[in-house]
């Protein structure tokens, strides 16, 4: 099997269309703003110093991220699992970052480029409470690029189908997984999870 190379890519894929190329933003417009807005879900990419790369999903209710402008977002960080890999590598690293944001019901998804910070202001926190919580600190996103995605991998995928949906039970709970992985902690229920998770939101 032999890797493709920059020049065989050339050959197998035609070059994008003018309109491609133009529907790339250097800002949030009205249009990125009201899907950001409908949004309860993203995934975050960064990468590290050392060539690393993360990706990690956010969710929060619609419009958890915040339009602050047309090239600043803001993100309150919720109870996670303390790695906290998404977060070093943005202070570590280049800072710059990726967004994904989908909303349920829309094949198309919304992607957001820029370089990133993050801060623990009070003022910042305590405007973003939700759960009944304050998050521990807010990821400032300066904007540099955002442009819609067709909806073809998702109509192929039909992940909006509830046709697609698996009865829960088919899989273990991420407790009994991570017990099986390490054998560390006590195995929990998927009912015992979700009833922990619950009380961390």
């Amino acid at each position: 099997m032999t890797d493709v190379t920059s020049t065989d890519l050339a050959t197998i894929y035609a070059k994008p269309t003018a309109r491609v190329l133009a529907k790339a933003r250097p800002e949030i417009d009205i249009h990125a703003r009201k899907f950001i807005e409908m949004s309860p879900f993203c995934v975050l990419a960064t990468s590290g110093s050392d060539g690393s790369v993360d990706a990690s999903p956010r969710g929060g209710h619609p419009g958890f991220i915040r339009v602050d402008g047309p090239h600043d977002l803001l993100m309150p960080d919720r109870p996670g699992n303390n790695r906290i890999d998404s977060f070093k590598n943005i202070v570590e690293g280049s800072g710059l970052l990726q967004l994904i944001f989908f909303v349920p019901g829309i094949d198309e998804t919304l992607r957001v480029g820029g370089r990133g910070a993050v801060t623990t202001d009070p003022a910042l926190l305590a405007a973003m409470e939700e759960f009944g919580k304050l998050p521990r600190a807010v990821l400032r996103i300066e904007v540099s690029e955002a442009y819609f995605h067709c909806g073809k991998a998702l109509m192929r995928s039909k992940l909006w189908s509830r046709d697609t949906q698996v009865e829960r039970e088919v899989f273990p709970s991420i407790s009994q997984v991570i017990h099986d992985q390490t054998r560390l902690g006590d195995p929990e229920t998927q009912t015992e999870v979700e009833a922990r998770y619950k009380t961390q939101l």
